[in-house]
């Protein structure tokens, strides 16, 4: 990646390409839908446990296995393991999509760890960082450590704002939500949770013929 002329420039650069990420649907996009009904912070809780995976990858291009990332055998496994993972939450939301008291118990469950979970189940996420982030990486590391960690916190702070901004508006908006409503929405974020699991698992059994 092209050097700024400075660290300000750099991380303005750095905060246009993370918004451009952290605002595309995706599984964790859903999950702070789906929980912001209940609380309006829930989305910086699962920025938090976002950022606990993102904060161990950064250290990991930074030692240089970011080549790891792109090997065919990290992808498939992970395309495997986070296609199913995505395929059962999504089942499960959509079945209890009318049981408020089913969703309230799930709701419960700390979403530090759904955060967490979520994004470290996304091969995408490992792509994403293993091209566009190391690329990212490699210009703040020309502003030295303080540069690397700026570009983090910068990052971070982009996917927090976000993220805690679409569970508020949910929040506060919950009161015009019908119960037909409800139920429509809970269907939608579960056939994006249902959808992402099967891309992922096709995209994971592509690779492997292909590799193969």
């Amino acid at each position: 990646m092209t050097n700024t002329s400075s660290l300000p420039l750099f991380l303005a650069s750095v905060m246009l390409i993370s918004l451009t990420g952290v605002m595309m649907p995706g599984p964790v996009t859903a999950l702070t839908i789906i929980r912001g009904t209940r609380r309006s912070e829930v989305g910086a809780l699962i920025a938090v446990g976002h950022g606990i995976i993102e904060a161990l990858i950064i250290l990991l291009i930074y030692l240089g296995f970011s080549r790891y990332f792109r090997l065919p055998v990290v992808r498939i496994s992970v395309g495997l393991a986070g296609g199913l993972f995505l395929l059962w939450m999504g089942f499960q939301m959509f079945r209890t999509r009318a049981k408020l008291d089913d969703q309230q118990k799930q709701l419960s469950q700390s979403s530090v760890v759904a955060g967490l979970t979520l994004t470290a189940a996304n091969p995408y996420f490992y792509l994403w960082w293993a091209t566009i982030g190391t690329a990212l990486l490699t210009g703040a590391r020309s502003f030295g450590a303080g540069g690397v960690v700026a570009m983090g916190v910068t990052h971070w702070v982009c996917d927090f704002s976000w993220l805690y901004l679409l569970s508020f508006v949910v929040f506060k908006s919950r009161q015009l939500w019908t119960y037909n409503v409800h139920r429509v929405v809970f269907s939608i974020c579960a056939a994006l949770l249902a959808g992402f699991g099967v891309w992922f698992l096709y995209s994971a059994a592509q690779l492997a013929v292909t590799a193969g």
